[in-house]
Formats: C-alpha cells, structure tokens, sequence
C-alpha cells in the first residue's frame, strides 16, 4: 500500500533557506598541543590559546590568552573540538565564548593536520556552532542570534570566520 503524499507544507521549506552574515573572524595564536594520549578509544589532546586579534565588520578587539581547545581525534577522520576563550571588545567589553563542533579530513589529511603540518582548507571540514557570554549593551546581540563559524587549521595559529544565521 502506498503511503499518502504529504501535506503542502511538509513537501519543502516552509520559508526561505536562512542566509548567513560575516560578523567577525579571529585569529587564535596557539602553543604546542598537550597530549593525553588514548582515552575511551580515540585520541584526546589540549591546545592552549596564547592570544590573538578579532576584526570584523560587527567586531573588533582581540582574543585573550588562557583559554584552550579540548579535541578528540578519532581514526575514523572524525574530530570533536570544544574551544573555550575570552575576547576583548575594542571597547573593553569582555566576551566568553563556546565554540564545539567537528573537524572531519581523510585519515592522511588528519594526521598531517595533528603533526601541525599546513594542508589546503578544502581538504578538510571543520565547522563550529559559536555560543556567546556577554552583558546587555552594545554586543549583546551575540546573545539574540545563533551562529555557524568555519576553522581554518595552521600549524601555530587558527583562523576562524563567524556568520550570524539570519
């Protein structure tokens, strides 16, 4: 027997696809990885934030030293990143943020990108889903909105683009 055709609304998109906006991008300076080794089956190491500038079209300051980014590196290809960090606004206004999402690249591909070795950034996925801690005043809008970033891996340093889901 065959089933029903669906209704009307639930053929397509109710709405128009979101579109993105470029609000800032960063470049986080990074210290060697720490290693932790084999744990529960993948890999896990820790990358410290030393510092780093924010310059963008909705953002400018700089990215305080002392956060890090926890990875779990599988051999499948697949890695999990949760960064956590502080900016500084131009203004002085502080800004936490969360930043988790996944890294995936052939297995070649990823081990390069692990020994720190620079490899093209269309040879690899890495997408994150940015949460902000900010105060109410002029950058609380990072609170009202959500937003998708895409990392680009260098061997001391990352770049990371954030877009506003419109």
């Amino acid at each position: 027997m065959e089933a029903p055709p669906p209704p009307y609304h639930l053929s397509g998109p109710a709405a128009p696809a979101p579109g993105l906006t470029h609000v800032f991008s960063l470049r986080g300076e990074l210290a060697p990885p720490l290693e932790y080794g084999r744990i529960d089956g993948v890999r896990k190491r820790f990358i410290p934030v030393t510092g780093g500038v924010v310059h963008g079209p909705l953002l400018a300051g700089r990215v305080l030293p002392g956060g890090g980014d926890w990875q779990s590196v599988g051999d499948d290809g697949l890695s999990h990143v949760l960064a956590r960090y502080s900016l500084e606004a131009a203004d002085g206004t502080l800004i936490g943020v969360t930043n988790s999402g996944v890294r995936t690249a052939s297995a070649e591909v990823m081990e390069k990108l692990v020994a720190g070795i620079e490899v093209p950034p269309d040879a690899y996925y890495f997408r994150t889903n940015p949460v902000f801690e900010v105060g109410e005043g002029p950058h609380g809008w990072l609170r009202r909105h959500l937003f998708i970033a895409r990392g680009i891996r260098k061997p001391d340093h990352v770049i990371v683009d954030f877009y506003r889901v419109d």
